[in-house]
């Protein structure tokens, strides 16, 4: 399938958009049900995958189902030499509609559980440990969503990206956010999922180098890839991109992802 720019475009707002919503409003919904901090993040990140698999799956072939910068931003580094990956431009439309989609689905969140519709989370999230945490998780989902374009199985994307923001959940201590979309929109809800403002931008720096990493090992791995003819992966939240986008997805991994969130 392919799709105008402005319609991937609004693929990317709306997918991150109810990405957040699943994380943050499953988070809200868990800690109503339940004071086990253990059973508030298992209800987070099932909820989380199950989320992100439909997503990636119902909007992949029109946008790539990036929901994700750190992914697009690596479309883009990837396919910079051969042509035919994403443009300058595709990624300077991509990456504000994933924002402004992220703080949407968190806003939306908040009014379906009566919260308030925007305060600043109080949650915060400053340490060494968890910003390890964040290149962790995101250099695997970089590694995860380019390696199943590499080897041809682009059609996993949607199981194989939200089985690994599930377990990134749980084996990173920063509970895999591995978006700075994600991250900037859970900044707006004093929930389960938020973060604090503080916090936002060392979690969006350590992404980056995450992402920069997967992208090494994703040469270490793999090699330099063949001149490919057809199109790419999505993944942190992925799947198949359209020809015309050409690149992959994900997490907001708690989140978002993540991812998730």
């Amino acid at each position: 399938m392919s799709a105008s720019l402005g319609r991937r475009a609004v693929a990317e707002l709306v997918g991150t958009s109810a990405l957040v919503a699943v994380v943050v409003g499953s988070g809200i919904q868990a800690t109503e049900l339940s004071r086990d901090v253990g059973v508030q993040l298992l209800a987070n990140s099932l909820a989380t995958v199950f989320g992100l698999a439909v997503l990636i799956t119902l909007l992949g072939p029109v946008s790539g189902a990036h929901f994700n910068p750190a992914v697009t931003l690596a479309a883009w580094f990837t396919g910079r030499r051969s042509g035919d990956g994403m443009t300058a431009r595709e990624v300077a439309v991509y990456v504000p509609a994933q924002i402004l989609g992220a703080i949407g689905g968190a806003v939306l969140a908040d009014a379906m559980f009566a919260e308030p519709s925007v305060k600043w989370s109080t949650h915060d999230r400053s340490a060494g440990h968890l910003w390890l945490g964040e290149i962790v998780a995101t250099a695997g989902l970089v590694l995860l969503v380019f390696g199943l374009t590499r080897t041809g199985r682009a059609h996993l994307a949607s199981a194989a990206v939200a089985s690994y923001i599930g377990a990134a959940y749980w084996f990173t201590s920063s509970t895999s956010f591995a978006n700075p979309a994600v991250t900037v929109g859970r900044a707006f809800t004093d929930t389960f999922a938020g973060i604090a403002p503080a916090s936002v931008a060392p979690f969006i720096a350590a992404q980056l180098v995450g992402a920069a990493v997967g992208l090494g090992l994703l040469a270490v791995v793999f090699g330099r890839p063949a001149p490919a003819a057809t199109g790419a992966v999505v993944p942190h939240g992925g799947t198949e991109l359209a020809p015309s986008a050409g690149a992959v997805v994900p997490h907001g991994g708690t989140e978002l992802a993540p991812s998730a969130p």
